[in-house]
């Protein structure tokens, strides 16, 4: 065998065994009716800052029947990556989480699960977009998994197996009701996107979705920014745009909006 052919086969192999995992998640997340309990169970690893390994899944302590509950338990997967909680929603499917640095400034975002409390780093784009605690660092910055062109899941051209960019297809963790999520046209953003034009990007997107539906302010995270969405001034929903391509990535997942905590 050639050399050369090694790094090729090497990242077909790779990227063969993720893509497996992820179907794994989302198929056991159907199943769960929103849950996810027990379709982590094993050694799961994600690379966080300075490219080491760390778990990306952390075992439950039982059922979390509130925000305090949520909080502590997503605590207890931040301590290892020297992180603090910040805002947690409650939402019918799950708790979301998301976790700050030391100087206050978005780190990632996790889930709680309201069943047995286990917590796993949020899909979609805290796994495939985050740049400093995703699962593809080491790769271009995700660039195959959403923040380069062109990716497998949300990138900027082409329809992604998790956040194509075509509006009449079919990512597998893309929709948004009947609708996928949204990707510019090639050559029509030139990253770095600002906050700004993330929430442009949201808003006219929102707008060709259910004009009732508004972006809120966006939250800065490595490599994308994660927004909640509102009707009537209140909380309906959260989306993410990437900060290279413009890619949006609607929060599906979460399910009716129950109550929040800063």
């Amino acid at each position: 065998m050639k050399p050369r052919l090694l790094p090729a086969i090497v990242l077909v192999v790779a990227l063969a065994s993720l893509i497996g995992s992820v179907g794994y998640v989302v198929a056991h997340t159907n199943r769960e009716a929103g849950g996810f309990g027990q379709m982590h169970r094993g050694d799961h690893s994600m690379m966080g800052s300075g490219g080491k390994a760390t778990a990306w899944y952390t075992d439950g302590t039982g059922p979390v029947r509130d925000i305090a509950a949520a909080r502590a338990q997503a605590q207890r997967f931040a301590d290892r990556l020297g992180l603090k909680t910040a805002e947690v929603m409650q939402f019918s499917n799950n708790f979301y989480v998301r976790l700050d640095d030391k100087s206050g400034h978005g780190a990632t975002e996790v889930l709680v699960d309201a069943k047995n409390g286990d917590v796993t780093v949020e899909y979609g784009p805290a796994m495939m977009w985050n740049t400093r605690y995703g699962m593809m660092i080491g790769t271009s910055q995700g660039s195959i998994m959403g923040a380069g062109s062109p990716g497998m899941m949300g990138a900027a051209v082409g329809g992604g197996m998790m956040g194509g960019g075509m509006m009449n297809g079919s990512g597998m963790m893309g929709r948004y009701g009947s609708s996928p999520n949204w990707t510019p046209p090639r050559g029509s953003v030139a990253g770095p996107v600002s906050a700004v034009q993330a929430r442009q990007i949201a808003t006219d997107w929102l707008a060709g979705q259910d004009k009732a539906v508004r972006a809120g302010a966006p939250e800065a995270m490595p490599g994308y920014f994660t927004m909640d969405t509102l009707r009537n001034g209140e909380v309906d929903g959260m989306l993410s745009v990437n900060a290279r391509t413009g890619a949006l990535w609607y929060h599906w997942w979460h399910g009716r909006f129950v109550a929040m905590e800063a």
